[in-house]
């Protein structure tokens, strides 16, 4: 059974086995999925944009004619070079066309087949993690780790450094879809171009705003103590496709504003002047909700909170299919809990 995981999966995309030339990418993160797709065609034909050197199929295609996939695989280019195939899976199986491929000596053709988020009792998970010459590769939500070094990686190839606060807001903005969080990375780099260093006004102008996801209804509503927000605009953000590891960074950050604004309200400090201060700038249509959440938590019961959140966004990465569930679990529980005073 050849099922890549960690540092192997590393070790395959940079150099992919010529004894295994059929590859399954499967897993929730597309973005992830498309990337490695692209990487490990491009690294198997001279040229990427010849019809004859890479072939695109449909899978529920090739689940109605499975003798097609051996047969393009077996074709030799009519100039000659190496040749690719590129099938994006659907909801039909086509596993046993891939069986027969599996059985049938290839030469200077890798076959590269996308698909979905695949249970382990899936036919064509099975075929490609069985067959001696194919390899199967999960592509799931990037970790803390991925994301450092994907964003190292864009970071140094713009020849900039970023302040450790950016670098912290950063960090909590990105995740979920790869293809996502590096197209943010390439905006955020070409906006602080020239200038040396990343900062936190960057991050909060480009990939914060960048994004159209409207999160602060879900996240103010649950600290305002209205569960039925909560549950109406988190099913619309779902429905976007809003990875839930956003909405719950986005509660942290709203957490810890409110711990130092109620800490600093507790030390004397009017309400009105905390709510017009700080970075970034509370946008007037939120005031009411902010100002009804610091009513209901003290800065004890925000600590509290803050290391929910942090437990759920923990168990989130630990269990990426429940994710949502987690996430909706969190926000709902604070929500309910809000006007409870003691």
């Amino acid at each position: 059974m050849v099922a890549l995981r960690g540092r192997d999966i590393d070790t395959f995309l940079a150099r992919p086995d010529p004894g295994r030339p059929i590859i399954l990418l499967y897993g929730p993160d597309a973005g992830l999925v498309r990337e490695r797709a692209d990487a490990l065609l491009k690294s198997a034909v001279d040229n990427i944009d010849d019809p004859f050197s890479l072939v695109r199929l449909d899978g529920d295609e090739l689940s109605a004619e499975p003798s097609r996939l051996v047969d393009e695989a077996l074709t030799v280019p009519l100039f000659g070079g190496r040749r690719a195939i590129r099938i994006r899976a659907g909801s039909r199986n086509f596993a046993g066309g891939v069986e027969t491929l599996a059985g049938t000596p290839i030469k200077d053709c890798r076959i590269v087949i996308e698909a979905g988020d695949l249970r382990a009792e899936s036919p064509l998970r099975k075929a490609c993690e069985r067959a001696k010459t194919a390899v199967a590769i999960g592509c799931y939500p990037d970790t803390e780790r991925d994301l450092a070094k994907l964003m190292d990686e864009e970071l140094l190839s713009a020849n900039l450094k970023i302040a450790p606060d950016a670098r912290a807001a950063l960090m909590s903005l990105l995740g979920g879809d790869r293809q996502a969080s590096r197209n943010e990375l390439k905006k955020l780099t070409l906006f602080a171009h020239g200038e040396g260093e990343v900062t936190l006004d960057h991050v909060m102008a480009v990939v914060a705003d960048a994004s159209e996801l409207k999160l602060d209804p879900i996240v103010d509503g649950a600290f305002a103590g209205k569960p039925d927000l909560v549950e109406s605009e988190f099913q619309k953000a779902m429905v976007a496709g809003t990875y839930p590891g956003m909405i719950i960074a986005s509660a942290q950050r709203q957490a810890a504003w409110l711990h130092k604004s109620a800490l600093a309200i507790a030390d004397g400090a009017p309400a009105s002047s905390v709510l017009d201060g700080g970075f970034p700038r509370l946008h007037f249509s939120r005031k009411p909700m902010v100002e009804v959440a610091l009513r209901n938590f003290s800065p004890a019961r925000l600590a509290t909170i803050i290391d929910q959140l942090g437990t759920a966004a923990l168990d989130m990465r630990k269990q990426t299919a429940l994710a949502a569930v987690i996430a909706q679990r969190a926000l709902l529980s604070i929500a309910v809990n809000a006007r409870r005073k003691s």
